[in-house]
């Protein structure tokens, strides 16, 4: 029993030794060091460092911007302000309103679902779906989704007119 011990001692020994001289532990002088995020990747880059698999196949990483600034998404919102909100989710470009009846119809309510396909002002870039649903007592009700709407065209144009009258805004400022 002893001997097997000092063997299994001897093979821990080793690979300590063999890791150890692998350079897991690298000293590093921190004055050869470059101070801050960019300075270090430029220091990167010029050492041959720093490559990953999206650069190799030549793609580039997506735009990540704040939702005050894209005026798609600030659009969205000021046209949808009068709508109570049942989930807004930015990072995954989704805006779902509440169900919302209008004094004029009662039994009718609609909710609203936006997509955002992209960032660019286009009709493209939205993708708007309608569910309108009828009660006829408070157990009974039915709900469809609209697809030729009148308030999914309209919401289309004044979304867009409104994002680009907030991005010739912002390029003003600029």
């Amino acid at each position: 029993m002893k001997f097997i011990n000092c063997i299994i001692s001897i093979f821990i020994f080793i690979i300590f030794l063999s890791l150890n001289s692998c350079g897991i532990y690298k000293k590093v002088d921190q004055r050869e060091m470059p101070d801050g995020a960019k300075a270090k990747a430029r220091k990167n880059i010029e050492e041959g460092r720093g490559t990953s698999l999206g650069t190799v196949l030549g793609k580039r990483g997506g735009s990540f911007e704040f939702s005050s600034s894209n005026p798609m998404w600030r659009a969205t919102l000021e046209t949808l302000d009068f709508l109570p909100m049942s989930t807004v989710d930015y990072s995954g470009g989704i805006i779902i309103t509440d169900w919302y009846e209008d004094d004029q119809n009662p039994g009718k309510s609609i909710k609203i679902t936006i997509r955002f396909l992209s960032n660019e002002i286009s009709a493209n870039s939205l993708k708007i779906v309608v569910h309108e649903k009828s009660c006829t007592s408070s157990n009974n009700c039915s709900t469809i989704i609209v697809t030729n709407s009148t308030i999914k065209n309209e919401l289309n144009t004044v979304i867009l007119r409104e994002a680009a009258l907030l991005k010739k805004n912002q390029n003003k400022k600029k």
